[in-house]
């Protein structure tokens, strides 16, 4: 897609930090920022991390064009020393990723960048957006994928969606969810996914009657006929119309391969069961019913409950926006400060709230799973170096209440590390997988949570602990900051 120069898709204060980086301090400075969310999206049990394929288009292209420093130079508060250094800048730092399609759980580091201060801040706003945007609709899509219960997906959602990057990269997103395909035709060409729709109630009404309209359709499209029913009546004319069709196909020797009907309006529960009976007494059992409407994970699953026959579902508003919990809340803090001696001191946010408090120091994250069943038993954040023996006991304590612990036995778990190298010195260590092959990543992601997990209503919340070494880390800084307050 051709896009202009993002370098500028940035807080003002990214900037002004910067110029008083470049005039205060050791501008070549080394820290590490990390991107982490605290809370689950939906009141969900997990999320789904994606976006990285686009921050690493980002921070690839990084640079100030001449028109980006006549731009800042025209706003009046940056010198001349200072828009000369960004004239030639770039990113020279490193950074660490959790994969596209990852299941992810609060405070644990998505992204984690290790480089010069001015470097690093630059990166912050870029980075939130893009990655809290792509996970946020991921996580939504996993959800409704998960209500259908292995019925189809597809992703509607481009003319609601707030603007053409939302409706991309959130297409993008949903794929890695979990949907089978996307109405979305640049999203198609861009990602290589597959692209699904039907007709709208403008075709039917354009024609003299319905009937004219579906046969024009299924001679235009015989391999692909799903006829929307419900422009004048469902069951009287659209259902009936329909079965015409299908009759007069089979007829004239076409094959019927993938036939059906669509669903836009009214109760869906109830026209989806008289629909299947009429085309099951007609002879088409193996005709789709799809659905569309305002759907979401919760009808969905309140359809499925009520013995709708529905196994195919379009899902468009609700989806690409997130339309119950339209931010993500990923946020991006400083963890650590190279020293003298080249070593990084940790640093630390503090509040009064408790979950603001972060984790301090250069980090890594290890996802547990219980070694029976492949499923995840807890993450466990830790400092970049510390080891552990899977044919040890690992001792995991809640960092809120310590008090909680739990001692995995020897031999009764394995332990996979989830940041991976993504830039190193500025050059990109890390070839992306297709969306496709990312979604079926994910899809295996998610068959590690547990059940209660994934239930939308009080969902158990998965364990992510801090190792020992940085537990104690953190308590040391907080009395330290305690003292000097």
């Amino acid at each position: 897609m051709d896009r202009q120069n993002l370098t500028l898709l940035t807080d003002l204060y990214e900037l002004t930090m910067m110029q008083g980086y470049f005039r205060h301090k050791d501008r070549n400075e080394t820290v590490i920022f990390d991107a982490f969310y605290r809370t689950n999206p939906c009141d969900g049990g997990y999320a789904i991390a994606a976006g990285l394929e686009q921050l690493i288009s980002y921070i690839r292209e990084l640079h100030f064009s001449p028109q980006d420093i006549d731009y800042l130079s025209g706003l009046g508060i940056f010198e001349e020393d200072f828009l000369a250094y960004l004239a030639d800048f770039h990113f020279s730092g490193d950074i660490y990723a959790i994969p596209e399609g990852t299941v992810v759980f609060p405070r644990e580091p998505l992204v984690k960048v290790i480089a010069p201060i001015m470097e690093a801040q630059l990166v912050e706003t870029a980075i939130l957006n893009i990655i809290n945007h792509q996970s946020l609709i991921a996580t939504k899509a996993a959800r409704v994928c998960h209500a259908a219960k292995g019925d189809g997906i597809m992703e509607f959602g481009l003319r609601r969606a707030q603007g053409p990057d939302a409706g991309i990269y959130g297409a993008r997103a949903a794929m890695i969810g979990g949907c089978i395909g996307t109405s979305n035709v640049l999203c198609g060409q861009l990602f290589d996914v597959p692209v699904k729709g039907t007709h709208a109630h403008s075709w039917i009404m354009s024609f003299p009657d319905e009937y004219t309209a579906f046969k024009t359709y299924a001679d235009l499209y015989p391999d692909a006929c799903i006829l929307l029913v419900d422009t004048y009546d469902t069951l009287k004319s659209g259902v009936p119309n329909a079965i015409r069709i299908f009759t007069e196909m089979r007829e004239a020797g076409v094959p019927l391969t993938f036939y059906g009907i669509r669903l836009d309006s009214g109760d869906l529960a109830y026209l989806s069961k008289k629909a299947r009976r009429m085309l099951d007494e007609a002879g088409f059992p193996d005709a789709v019913i799809s659905a569309s409407n305002d759907l979401d994970e919760y009808l969905i699953e309140s359809l499925k409950a009520q013995g709708a026959a529905i196994t195919s579902w379009g899902v468009g508003t609700n989806l690409i926006t997130a339309k119950d919990n339209p931010a993500f809340g990923g946020v991006y803090k400083l963890a650590a400060v190279m020293g003298p001696e080249g070593e990084f001191i940790p640093k630390i946010k503090l509040s009064e709230n408790t979950e603001k408090v972060t984790n301090p120091g250069n980090k890594t994250v290890y996802r547990i799973y219980e070694k029976e069943s492949g499923k995840i038993k807890a993450d466990l954040i830790c400092l970049v170096g510390e080891i552990f023996d899977e044919n040890e006991p690992l001792l995991l304590f809640d960092p809120a209440e310590p008090w909680k612990k739990t001692t995995l036995a020897a031999g009764s778990y394995t332990l996979r590390e989830l940041l991976v190298p993504v830039f190193q010195k500025g050059k990109c260590r890390y070839e992306s997988p297709s969306v496709m092959e990312i979604r079926a990543y994910c899809l295996k992601e998610q068959d590690t949570l547990w059940d209660e997990i994934k239930r939308f209503v009080n969902p158990h919340q998965v364990y992510v602990d801090l190792s020992k070494k940085l537990y104690d880390t953190k308590l040391r800084l907080l009395d330290q900051m305690g003292e000097k307050v």
